[in-house]
Parts: structure tokens; sequence; C-alpha cells
């Protein structure tokens, strides 16, 4: 292990991930190579990306020839890890062929990007830490009444496989399920077409949980030790009047008991140990019901913004962490609160052509004020989340005290105009 120098991201990697690896150079005492592995199958563009100082592109159709490519670096890569989830099942394919290097197993990355199979595991494991929930194949009158005797209202519907939020419905009663199945069921048996998909669809309905949303991400080392960071607050789309469930807001630190928090690691710790996840970073979703919590999700990566806001609130490295509990070396997670962090995203209250976007350059005015980035410009379409749409702003926030920090969110709910056509 002591040769070993190179760091495999698989399919891409945000900047601050590979300005972390780099970090490792006094560390571990030699110089640290930062590389890239690519299935051709799920990769664009095959030139070289910026900032890395190994590009391997194999052919995960062909495993024989992806294991021979991938054996001819055996005695140099030190840690392979994966930044996003549309990336995940390619790391699942690339484990089997790199047998000396500490990752998760494959079998625990496929359950954990398959809704279905993640549900299973967590009821398996202790029925108690995920909600009631059937899996259908079939939309007729017999799934209908299986439906309601045994998941009940409200509930929501959610297809396997696909993206996080896409169509993902919330359903109240018996003829709004029968027109959200009828929609679901013609949209994925076109999309399974396009991709040719030969097996049924599979479509999980759960009981809908309502209460607070929060997510926590931990490491988990290679005997299952696990390391939890501090928890997010995260309001959705939701709970702003979208008929939508993206993250509209998520802040760190949260206002939970002591109590409250260890209660959610005890739900947290089950849901990973369900999948058997193992040398990775977990980000965990949860739903705070009735005075108790309940797994919503469990993803094998980095939650997303986490990086930034574990920084600014914590200077928690999370990029670097992630990194340390593969090889494994001893990760640092400061506990003192530096500030309050907010990521905002923000769309179009109606779907539509974007016609105007108003009031950006306001808010960068305000005392809290840290960063903007803007996905989608005039003349772009904005859909909603379940629809496959983006956000059209994502805005973070900082300050030293949360009163004014939640002031300048209000600010920036006040100022932001996106009008659509």
């Amino acid at each position: 292990m002591q040769k070993r120098d190179l760091i495999l991201f698989v399919n891409s990697a945000p900047s601050e991930a590979i300005k972390a690896a780099h970090l490792l150079n006094d560390k571990l005492g030699r110089e640290i190579r930062v590389g890239l592995v690519r299935d051709l199958k799920t990769v664009e563009h095959r030139e070289k990306p910026n900032g890395f100082d190994v590009v391997i592109d194999i052919d995960l159709s062909k495993p024989l020839k992806a294991k021979k490519i991938l054996m001819e670096y055996r005695d140099e890569i030190l840690v392979v890890t994966c930044r996003k989830d549309q990336n995940i099942p390619t790391f699942a394919k690339i484990i089997p062929h790199i047998p000396y290097v500490r990752t998760p197993t494959s079998e625990s990355l496929k359950v954990a990007v398959n809704k279905i199979a993640m549900r299973e595991h967590f009821a398996a494991y202790d029925k108690k830490i995920s909600p009631n929930h059937v899996v259908i194949t079939k939309n007729n009158k017999q799934t209908i009444k299986k439906i309601v005797e045994e998941v009940g209202f409200p509930l929501v519907i959610k297809p396997a496989n696909l993206a996080a939020s896409l169509l993902v419905t919330i359903c109240f009663h018996e003829e709004e399920l029968e027109e959200s199945l009828t929609k679901i069921f013609k949209k994925i048996n076109k999309i399974y077409k396009e991709n040719g998909r030969k097996s049924e669809p599979e479509i999980l309905v759960e009981q809908f949980m309502e209460g607070e949303m929060y997510s926590i991400d931990a490491y988990v080392d290679g005997r299952g030790q696990i390391t939890f960071l501090p928890m997010c607050h995260i309001k959705t789309g939701r709970a702003i009047g979208f008929d939508d469930f993206f993250g509209y807001l998520q802040t760190t630190p949260t206002m939970l008991s002591k109590e409250e928090i260890v209660s959610a690691e005890k739900v947290a710790t089950k849901a990973v140990y369900a999948i058997g996840l193992r040398s990775s970073t977990a980000h965990i979703e949860l739903m705070y019901t009735h005075g108790k919590f309940k797994i919503i999700e469990l993803g094998p990566r980095v939650g997303g913004f986490r990086h930034k806001m574990y920084e600014m609130s914590y200077g928690i490295n999370h990029s670097l962490n992630d990194i340390l509990v593969r090889i494994p070396q001893k990760i640092v997670t400061p506990k003192k609160v530096l500030g309050y962090t907010a990521a905002m995203k923000i769309f179009a209250k109606k779907e539509g052509r974007i016609k105007k976007i108003a009031g950006v350059n306001k808010i960068k005015s305000l005392e809290s004020f840290v960063s903007l980035n803007q996905g989608k410009k005039v003349g772009e379409m904005c859909n909603y989340a379940k629809n496959g749409g983006k956000s059209v702003l994502n805005i973070f926030l900082h300050n030293s005290e949360r009163s004014r920090l939640l002031a300048d969110i209000r600010r920036v709910e006040k100022t932001i105009e996106i009008v659509t056509k």
C-alpha cells in the first residue's frame, strides 16, 4: 500500500474533490496522482479532461478487456471513489476488476441505487425504520386494491432505477392514484423502451410520511465503524407550495436536541448495516414524524452541497475525508460551530420557458451571501424536479448568527423573481 499513489474518480469529479486529493501529498509523504476511470458506454467524450494526471477508458460491456486494463494499475490504485448518483452503477461494475482496493461491495451499491431493493433490505433488517410499501408492475384493479389495503393514503409513487425525483408523485385518494399510475406507466414504458430494457418496469408505492425532513452524512470504514457528521434540516419544495419534493432549503446546524440527534444516528446506522455499506461515505435522508425518525433513502456518496456546507459551518473537509475513509486513514471532523449555512435551490413557480430572471444582482449585496450558480438562462425551459428539471439558481448563504441568516433567506425569497411563459 505504501507505493500506491493513484486516486481514481468514476466518470467525473468536482473541482473540490480533485483539490482535496492533492492535499494528501504531505499527509502520505509521496506525490499523489489524480485519475479518472470512465466507461466508454456512459460518457460522451473521449478526450482527456482537465485536472487529471491519468484517464483510464474502459468498456464495461466487455468485462475481460476492462479487467485487463485495470489490472495494469493493480499496484498503483490507492482509492476509487464516486461522487454522483448516476455514476454509481458504473462503480459497481468496476469493483470486481479491482480486487485489491478497499471498496464497497458491488451488491451494496446496486441495492443503494434501486429504491425497491433498498426498501426490501430495510424491511428485512428492521421494519420499523421505513414506511409501509408495496411493489407493483401492472396498473389494474387488483393493483389498486392491493395498494389501498396494504399502504393506504396519503402515499408516494416512486419508480425504481430512475433519476432521484423523476415521476415521484404523491396521491391523497383513489381517483388520484388511478390517474397518476396511468400517467406514470405511460411514461415509464416509453423510457424503458428508449433505453432497450427488457424487464418489466417496477414501481415502489409507499406510505407518505408527514413531518420534518433531515439528512446526515457519515463515513463507514471497512469494519463497519461509522462516524457521523452534523445533521442538516431540509425544507422541500412541497413545504412552500410546489407540487414537488426537491430540496428547496438546506440548513446546518439544526435545532435538534442531543437526544434527537442520537435517535437519528441510531436509525441511520441501521440503514447503513441493512445494505452492508463499507469503505464509503453515506448520505442518509430521514423524516422526523410522530416523534420518531424513519429512513427515506440512503446514497453511497457525499451529499449534494454538503462539502461546502460542512466546510463553512464546521471547517470539515468532506471531500478529503471521503478519500481518507477508503485508504483508510484517520478522518478529521471538527465539532465546533463556525456559523450557520444555507443552500437554496430556486425553481420557477410555474413550468415553462423562462421569460425573466430578476433580483440576482441585488441579493449579492446581502451580508450572508457566499455564492450563486445560475443553471438556467432566459429562453430555456424550466421544469419541476419530478419531471426531470433542474433548478434555475443555486444559492449559498452563511452567517455567524442564525437570526441574520434567516433574515437574508427571507430577503432572497422576496427578491428573486423567475417568470415563465
